[in-house]
């Protein structure tokens, strides 16, 4: 196994392993957002290889297997743990969003591209800033709306 697949594999066994650790009652509560989330991201991945925002050295295949370690490995489990901390306070819930995105924008992406695990084209680190901001403010009204569903079958 090369260097970039034993980083992916890495970023998605440490991401499932702090699961573990995870409430099963929160699980329960987030899954749901947490999932439309991770197919928001997948629906980027798909738009990503005909506008050729970014490429991972190897092909499609390699470009599915370094999108779906970041997407079901920190990102999924990113959301969880942010939902988990912050649900029930919008401004804990903006500021951790906030500095987790740019935390991965900027200086995770930076590391990311160094040690080859996919190069950026036609997308920039402002734009996944952006992009996965935009994704915060959809999911957490999406979360209400889940939360006020299921009190009102009761």
């Amino acid at each position: 196994m090369n260097k970039a697949n034993t980083i992916r594999v890495f970023l998605l066994l440490s991401s499932w392993l702090t699961l573990f650790a995870y409430p099963k009652h929160s699980l329960k509560k987030f899954f749901p957002v947490t999932s439309l989330t991770s197919l928001l991201v997948i629906g980027m991945c798909t738009l990503a290889w005909p506008f050729n925002w970014w490429r991972s050295e190897g092909g499609k295949w390699t470009k599915l297997v370094n999108d779906g370690s970041f997407i079901f490995g920190p990102f999924f489990a990113g959301t969880l743990w942010i939902f988990h901390v912050t649900y029930g306070s919008v401004k804990w819930f903006i500021v951790i969003n906030t500095m987790m995105d740019w935390l991965f924008a900027y200086p995770l992406n930076a590391l990311f591209q160094k040690l080859k695990l996919y190069r950026l084209i036609h997308f920039s680190s402002l734009k996944i800033f952006c992009t996965f901001m935009l994704f915060s403010f959809l999911i957490y009204p999406l979360q209400i709306v889940v939360e006020n569903r299921k009190r009102s079958r009761i």
